[in-house]
């Protein structure tokens, strides 16, 4: 029955993310539900997902091309700071007590919903490069950080970082939010892979199931509004974030 659930979220997480993104707000809460740690679901989660992600950057591919090609910033220089700090983020989490993570895992779902909620509201179009070289290249440090350390929101954040970034092409932005997310968690992968967290059956099940929703979102994409997949996935946010806080304290 356990493993019915998993296929179920993975599903359910590749269906969102095809149409409006925030699939681990069903991966993370449904591999505790099966009984694993908070640390081994988030690790679990991660490795599971990323398969998906890698091949969602293919598909961006020639977006991707231009975007590192805008002179208003280094994109190289963001995906090694991604890739750095997706290890480093991975390696915090695999030093935090159980305990503890498990106290600050409803500020951080909270923290996603509502970064999610933001990117409902955020302008797709920007004429105003709000930070400077410098300080770019120090928030995609705390961006990657967090991205490999808990990563939920993570592509919302990545969109609301570009657009201080001074990007305002949603097609580039997507294109390049895809290659960093997915450097944080290759880095992450990498780390969790030798850590002892990952558990194969649950991860191999949910990817599976995440391949297959990707695939039924993306065709169900023109009949669902994208607005209602959205506000779903806020609800399941608020709901798990309240779930998580009473169960923690």
């Amino acid at each position: 029955m356990h493993l019915f659930l998993v296929v179920l979220a993975g599903f359910g997480a590749g269906f969102i993310n095809a149409l409006a993104g925030g699939g681990s707000f069903l991966t993370f809460p449904s591999l505790i539900a099966v009984g694993l740690s908070a640390i081994d679901a988030n690790a679990t989660s991660t490795v599971a997902l990323f398969p998906a992600q890698v091949a969602t950057t293919f598909a961006y591919r020639d977006g991707l091309r231009k975007s590192l090609e805008d002179p208003r910033i280094d994109g190289r220089m963001l995906a090694i700071i991604s890739l750095v700090g997706g290890f480093f983020g991975a390696l915090l989490l695999l030093g935090t007590s159980e305990q503890f993570f498990e106290r600050i895992v409803p500020f951080l779902l909270l923290g996603a919903t509502l970064v999610f909620a933001l990117g409902m509201v955020m302008p797709k179009q920007s004429e105003t490069q709000w930070l400077g070289p410098a300080a770019i290249l120090i928030v995609q440090v705390f961006v990657a950080i967090y991205g490999g350390y808990f990563g939920g929101g993570i592509g919302i954040l990545m969109l609301a970082a570009l657009t201080l970034y001074g990007l305002k092409d949603i097609v580039l932005m997507n294109s390049l939010k895809m290659l960093l997310a997915s450097l944080m968690n290759a880095t992450a992968t990498a780390v969790f892979l030798f850590s002892g967290r990952i558990h194969w059956l649950e991860a191999i099940i949910l990817s599976g199931g995440s391949i297959a929703g990707g695939f039924v979102g993306a065709h169900a994409g023109t009949r669902i509004p994208p607005l209602f997949v959205r506000l779903f996935v806020i609800f399941i946010g608020l709901v798990l974030s309240l779930h998580f806080y009473l169960k923690a304290f």
